[in-house]
């Protein structure tokens, strides 16, 4: 009986182990929903993953180092529901396809964040001319073989540390010098979310990154965010024409639709007739920071802010920059774009976000008079943006 009993046992022991290593294995998912696997490759002889920091108070954010892109950002919202708060992909092959799904969502832009006019301009009394990706125009340092699309070297540091570097070659894209930059994410206990960016140069040369998240405070990226409720900290902006090249002017928001030093919903003056509004359809606008005094930036003072009433979260952003790119998702959901699944397998309507992109001024090396992204060797460039997450 013993015997059998063994035989028994020994074969369901057999039946049980052929059946688990025949089942599929369960991917490991974040607290956002993405799989890690789906961003483990290979891309330009480079190792691409996904990086999570996180902390104990429910904040999760997913990075991959192919461009340094954010994923994902998990906050509690009022009732203490992990909600994701910005848009993107789910799977490297579709950040990385720069054809059918070309975006820069989330991503560290360099070396120059925005437009420079007829991807043109003069340091040292040498003119350069960079790519042209955006008309005549040079946006985001080259778009598609910008920083937003090569593969940093990342070191985690503990749950809460990520930092990116990356090496500019001399002539890339046509900005001159050799350049390092490294761009670190952290997360802290009370729910900021903290990037420096910083870089040293071979020889002078201009830079001027940023972050490019798309916020949806609502996390429900199937409707447009109209009810999103904005504030930003500026009694200017600069005015931009039909190729949102700024104008040289700097104009009150006094009575016009781009005024948010009151906050309110977007939605409010989304569809205005203003002529800036018209010529965006919707905003696309750099803010003169009024935190930013005396040739210096204020990175302890609010400079801007976003609040979801449908989920309680609101966000609260810092600089040391002197401007502020909003930008409403006009593009999103617009053309062939309405037809692209993303995170979950949903489609993206025209409105659905808001960046808050901090920066110098666009254009700003061709206005002499403005704050120069000038690097010269011998010097470090830092910039600094900070988001805060709450519940109101």
């Amino acid at each position: 009986m013993k015997v059998l009993k063994t035989i028994v046992w020994g074969m369901s022991a057999t039946a049980l182990l052929f059946s688990c290593a025949g089942s599929p294995k369960a991917p490991q998912l974040t607290v956002s929903g993405l799989d890690a696997a789906k961003f483990d490759t290979t891309i330009n002889n480079m190792p691409v993953k996904l990086y999570t920091l996180k902390n104990a108070n429910g904040m999760e954010v997913c990075i991959t180092n192919y461009g340094g892109r954010i994923v994902s950002l998990c906050v509690p919202d009022k009732n203490g529901k992990p909600t994701d708060v910005v848009l993107g992909f789910d799977n490297i092959a579709q950040y990385a396809d720069t054809i059918n799904t070309p975006s820069d969502y989330g991503s560290s832009v360099g070396r120059y964040a925005n437009r420079i006019k007829d991807g043109k301009f003069t340091l040292n009394e040498k003119e350069y001319q960079l790519k042209k990706n955006d008309g005549p125009n040079c946006l985001h340092g080259g778009g598609n073989t910008g920083w937003m699309h090569q593969v940093y070297e990342a070191e985690q540091i503990g749950d809460s540390i990520l930092k990116l570097t990356i090496v500019g070659k001399d002539g890339e894209n046509g900005f001159p010098g050799k350049i390092m930059a490294v761009t670190t994410y952290k997360i802290t206990a009370d729910n900021v979310l903290d990037m420096t960016w910083e870089a040293e140069t071979e020889k002078p040369t201009i830079i001027n990154q940023t972050n490019h998240n798309y916020y949806n405070l609502s996390g429900d990226f199937s409707q447009p965010g109209y009810d999103m409720v904005l504030y930003v900290n500026a009694d200017n902006f600069t005015p931009s024409d039909k190729l949102y090249i700024p104008t040289g002017e700097i104009k009150s928001v006094e009575g016009t639709p781009m005024d948010f030093r009151t906050p309110h919903a977007i939605g409010d003056s989304i569809h205005s007739d203003f002529d800036q509004i018209q010529n965006a359809t919707g905003y696309d606008h750099n803010f003169c920071l009024n935190t930013f005094k005396d040739g210096k930036g204020d990175d302890t003072q609010v400079c801007a802010s976003l609040y979801s009433p449908k989920t309680g979260i609101f966000m609260e952003m810092f600089t040391n920059e002197p401007g502020v790119q909003v930008y409403s998702g006009n593009f999103q959901g617009v053309g062939p774009d309405a037809k692209i699944a993303r995170k979950h397998g949903l489609t993206y309507p025209q409105h659905v976000s808001v960046c808050l992109e901090s920066q110098k001024y666009p254009d700003s090396p061709n206005h002499p008079d403005w704050i120069q992204p000038t690097l010269n060797p011998g010097e470090k460039y830092y910039s600094h943006a900070a988001y805060k997450f709450s519940i109101k």
